[in-house]
């Protein structure tokens, strides 16, 4: 799922310094599959010029409503009328409150004005003007617009020198919050909870055991559910991931640690995937101080880890479906994967596994890309292509909307 593939995004860029950064802001939007088109209200070519926006989107810019040439090339209203969203940055305090009247005396008001998509404004100003009384009153009344969303404005360092609220939102928080607003909200209210990346294992403060998982499947599938609505508790071992946007992160470390938190979690849920790689094995003895390498033993005792994923399914006893989560494991196999991921989904008594051959390249740890065959408790198999991770999260997202919503 790519909400931005065929999608017309319009950039209405207002007069503030940080109209800079709206450029970056076009390039990624770009590169995310959208067509964007520019419109600008006089103020904002002091700081950027139209060209560059032409250079960067490849389409000419919006400036000057009365100009015959522009008119014919956009026709009345035409850009409005075309765009599946308007992105509002920056959004300063007059662009605000012109939003805010109705008013249409320029290319950006006007664009607002004759379109029905949602507008994304993202706020940009001085600290004093962002908490001035009347900018507040303004920024309400259009944050009761169900039209308008906004992001931002952001805390730091704003042009005159000053720490404060008014900062324009990094043009990645922009994406994302754009993309939330494109994509059906079809996990809107479930609560998934969703365990990712390795567990480490310590026989002493330096030394562990572990498994090369990154954690990305599991981020992948937080986001994803996320920006489709769902409330998202991410429980993750060791990784060096951002966290997805609107998503609660609990950080753990041990099989131990992860097993807790899940039980913690999992009450109240709508769906619990188990996408973590914990590790089954941990030192039987850990000790407080490093263990110098002269005496280091060349054998080593183990002992089980706790089981996650069998632990929690415990938990609902024999209730079906939907009076408990619907559980969803991974199986990660070298060999005999279907026949492995079966055994698994029966095991545990899962609702849906999904099976991928860690050793095939291009669908293993730390990969960028995943193949995944999705096992049903009713006997359905549903094989994917290698995709990317983000993509292989939403398509098994996909598969799962028709049993939460029948």
């Amino acid at each position: 799922m790519n909400p931005f593939e065929n999608r017309t995004v319009v950039l209405g860029v207002g007069g503030g310094i940080a109209a800079y950064r709206v450029c970056e802001l076009a390039r990624l939007l770009m590169k995310r599959g959208a067509s964007v088109r520019v419109a600008m209200t006089q103020n904002a070519q002091r700081f950027v010029t139209p060209v560059t926006f032409q250079a960067l989107t490849g389409n000419p810019v919006l400036t000057d409503l009365f100009d015959l040439h522009q008119k014919a090339i956009f026709g009345h209203l035409e850009m409005g009328k075309r765009a599946d969203l308007l992105i509002v940055a920056p959004a300063t305090a007059n662009l605000i409150a012109r939003i805010r009247t109705g008013m249409g005396d320029d290319a950006v008001t006007t664009s607002i004005l004759s379109s029905s998509c949602p507008v994304l404004i993202a706020p940009a100003m001085n600290v004093q003007m962002w908490r001035n009384a009347q900018v507040q009153e303004n920024v309400a009344a259009l944050r009761a617009d169900l039209r308008c969303a906004f992001v931002g404005p952001g805390v730091g360092t704003l042009a005159e020198g000053i720490v404060g609220e008014g900062r324009l939102s990094e043009p990645h928080e922009i994406l994302d919050a754009a993309e939330a607003l494109l994509t059906p909200q079809d996990l809107g209210a479930k609560k998934f909870v969703i365990t990712a990346g390795p567990t480490r294992e310590f026989s002493d403060p330096v030394r562990f055991l572990s498994n090369p998982s990154t954690g990305r499947m599991g981020f992948a599938l937080a986001r994803a559910a996320a920006v489709r609505g769902a409330q998202v508790t991410l429980i993750s071992g060791p990784v060096e991931l951002d966290s997805p946007p609107r998503v609660l992160r609990i950080d753990v470390t041990s099989a131990e640690q992860m097993r807790d938190a899940t039980l913690r979690a999992i009450d109240g849920a709508d769906v619990f995937i188990s996408s973590a790689a914990v590790c089954d094995q941990r030192p039987a003895r850990r000790v407080a101080s490093k263990v110098k390498k002269e005496a280091l033993e060349t054998t080593m005792a183990l002992a089980r880890t706790p089981d996650v994923l069998r632990e929690a399914r415990a938990r609902f006893g024999d209730a079906a479906f939907p009076d408990r989560p619907l559980f969803v494991g991974f199986a990660a196999e070298t060999d005999h994967v279907l026949d492995n991921a079966r055994h698994k989904l029966a095991d545990k008594r899962l609702d849906l596994v999904a099976a991928n051959d860690v050793a095939e390249p291009g669908s293993g740890f730390a990969s960028a890309s995943n193949r995944l065959t999705l096992l049903f408790a009713d006997g359905r198999v549903t094989p994917f292509d290698s995709l990317t991770k983000i993509e292989a999260a939403h398509r098994l997202l996909d598969a799962i909307v028709p049993v939460l919503s029948p």
